[in-house]
């Protein structure tokens, strides 16, 4: 284990994370169906040219992972502020490259002909009001609106603040969303302050929207309330991050940077550390770093975000503030890499008539800003979060059957977008970010090894495994219940159960790949399965490890089927075919060793054993049984691909 990464969120709580898992185990061939055929696995190297080349203790780390309420509470001491950060003041841009904007999400479409804007200050002075549907589908979780058309009577040019109350239209105009385009500020400010940020951005007390009768009446469409759930929904561009101590939430804990670094979850190496943007200042996160070196402790990377792209945020402000944090950060230690986003997914999306949707698009316009403005080099890596399946409720075998291509393909819209050959980093990842039963069970630990050792093959250069402390079931779903973690916690505060995260983590980091900072070479495998067989159920990793053992990892992904595999090597330069050489060690993980209880409001392991280990004396014509949901790791010696 190497690099630790603490991950700040909303709350810039502190939890943690370890790195990686890959599992494997024999069973007895009898307990589960088998192909009477044989799949042949074939390990190709080429002398000297791997896919990929890495160090554990680099690839495999810990991590440590660490709303707004206002415009709509009928409370006028409270407000919504857009971040100060964002003004031409600071991003030496015009406020109109920029806008901020408030979006009300009415639920359902309803008549609209006025609003009614009661500014704080700063407030807007040029503004558009307008009203916007979607191309494709109507799925506002996913995305905002992205048709926009201004009211007829909706252009402002020179507001004047206070309580305004707007004709939109003659007539009425029927939608479900409402925007609020803000493009130049009054910059001034509700007391007097030498804090110039106090003066940028836009302010709104509370708003009202409806239609205005005949005879003078006002119907409000918003349900105004001090409760955050029965409010209209409204989103906002961005949050001016300013708070004060007693905005401290005394129910969060969270581990301290010095707890951390001390608690040798690090071995002394560098570590990952993030700063928040979105939710904080340049000058807090050049204050992290100052302290860090002050410390003395090892810092090689820092992460700017915070899932900007889950947040609806442009990606031309994210970059706009990007560099602004860069710029304080370098300012204090030069050498430090930094990059991000921590991408809440990188799915590829699609293109709706003419607009497109997923995070392709997302950061092909990030990587246009950050070039416009001369900043391209201080992107030195791009990080994101792989929680592939939101959906608990669904059959898992399905799941698991796409989830190599799915990374595949998201990693290849993401180059497509424009994406460098700079690192990527896997900076969280596990089946869901929902609890569902399969992070506890066997599918969990397989869609982890595939994550991992899918990723480094693709030539990716880090993961970090959500997940290390110790946790409890957790339910948000009627269908089921889980967590992603390696440990359960018992009612008496304690590790009661070891989970097949754990296990898994243990045989990538022990046995599949040798402890330590030596460089090991990953190849790639072939599987060769008839027609009659399920594709891609079966996947192979081979490692050359330094101590130049081969290790061979081995996942079957079929949930029911068992599979007969030989192993043999492939020398691309001379064609020779060779096999494992001598005495091997196994390992497997499978049914045999875990099984979960079936109970929807809380799981538990009914048999909970470590993996199985063997040591097979001879290794000629080796045939391998692998039980349905396991994972294996072959160890041996082989032939040395020496260039």
């Amino acid at each position: 284990m190497k690099d630790l990464r603490v991950r700040p969120s909303l709350t810039a709580v502190l939890w943690l994370c370890l790195a990686v898992a890959l599992i494997t185990e024999l069973i007895n061939p009898l307990t589960s169906q088998s192909h009477s055929e044989t799949t042949k696995i074939t390990v190709w190297f080429k002398p000297g040219y791997p896919v990929n080349r890495f160090v554990p203790s680099n690839a495999f780390g810990a991590a440590l992972d660490g709303h707004e309420k206002g415009e709509v509470d009928r409370m006028l001491s409270s407000f919504w502020k857009s971040n100060p950060y964002l003004d031409q003041h600071f991003t030496g841009e015009r406020n109109s490259k920029l806008p901020q904007w408030v979006l009300i999400d009415l639920g359902t479409e309803k008549s609209i002909n006025v609003i009614q804007l009661n500014w704080a200050q700063p407030f807007a002075r040029v503004y558009d009001v307008e009203y916007g549907h979607f191309s494709g589908v109507d799925d506002i979780s996913q995305s905002l609106p992205d048709v926009w058309q201004t009211f007829p009577l909706g252009k402002v040019v020179a507001g004047n603040g206070g309580k305004t109350t707007l004709r939109l239209s003659r007539g009425s105009v029927t939608t479900r969303f409402v925007r609020v385009l803000m493009k130049e500020s009054s910059r001034t400010s509700m007391r007097r302050s030498a804090d110039v940020r106090d003066h940028l951005g836009y302010a709104i007390r509370e708003i009202s929207l409806g239609t205005l009768n005949l005879e003078g009446n006002f119907h409000d469409e918003i349900h105004h309330a001090t409760d955050h759930g029965d409010q209209t929904s409204i989103y906002v561009s961005s949050t001016d991050p300013w708070h004060r101590e007693i905005d401290k939430d005394n129910l969060i804990e969270q581990p301290g940077l010095d707890r951390v670094f001390h608690s040798g979850l690090t071995n002394g190496l560098p570590s990952l550390i993030p700063v928040p943007v979105l939710y904080d200042t340049p000058e807090n996160a050049a204050a992290e770093i100052r302290y860090l070196k002050a410390r003395g402790y090892p810092v090689e990377r820092v992460e700017l975000g915070e899932e900007p792209d889950g947040q609806f945020v442009a990606s031309e402000d994210y970059a706009a503030l990007y560099i602004q944090f860069a710029k304080a950060i370098r300012a204090v230690d030069s050498k430090l890499k930094l990059g991000g986003p921590s991408f809440q997914d990188i799915e590829p999306g699609e293109k709706i008539g003419l607009t497109p949707t997923g995070k392709p698009d997302w950061l092909k316009r990030f990587l246009a800003h950050l070039k416009e403005c001369g900043h391209l080099n201080e992107y030195t890596f791009f990080s994101f979060e792989w929680y592939p399946f939101d959906d608990v409720c669904q059959p898992t075998a399905p799941q698991l059957a796409q989830a190599t291509q799915l990374l595949k393909d998201s990693l290849a819209g993401m180059q497509d977008a424009g994406l460098r050959a700079i690192p990527w980093i896997i900076t969280e990842y596990g089946y869901s970010a929902f609890g569902g039963v399969a992070e506890m069970d066997i599918e969990g630990a397989l869609l982890n090894a595939d994550t991992v050792a899918t990723f480094l093959t693709l030539g990716g250069e880090q993961t970090f495994l959500y997940g290390y402390e110790p946790n409890d079931i957790i339910q948000e779903v009627d269908c089921s219940s889980g967590n992603n973690m390696h440990f359960l916690l018992g009612d008496d505060g304690n590790i009661s159960y070891r989970m097949p995260t754990y296990y898994g983590a243990r045989l990538l980091t022990h046995e599949w790949t040798q402890p330590g900072k030596d460089m090991h070479e990953l190849y790639l495998a072939t599987v060769d399965e008839s027609e009659s067989q399920a594709k891609r159920l079966v996947a192979a990793f081979p490692v050359l490890r330094p101590d130049r053992l081969w290790a061979l990892m081995l996942l079957n992904k079929d949930s029911s089927n068992a599979r007969t595999v030989e192993v043999r090597f492939h020398n691309e330069a001379n064609g020779s075919e060779s096999e494992f050489e001598g005495p091997i060690e196994l390992y497997q993980y499978s049914r045999k060793e875990y099984e979960l209880s079936v109970n929807k409001e809380g799981s538990y392991p009914i048999r909970n054993e470590p993996p199985a280990h063997w040591t097979q004396p001879g290794s000629t014509g080796l045939v391998m049984q692998l039980p349905a949901y396991s994972m294996t790791i072959i160890r041996g010696k082989g032939p040395l691909p020496s260039p």
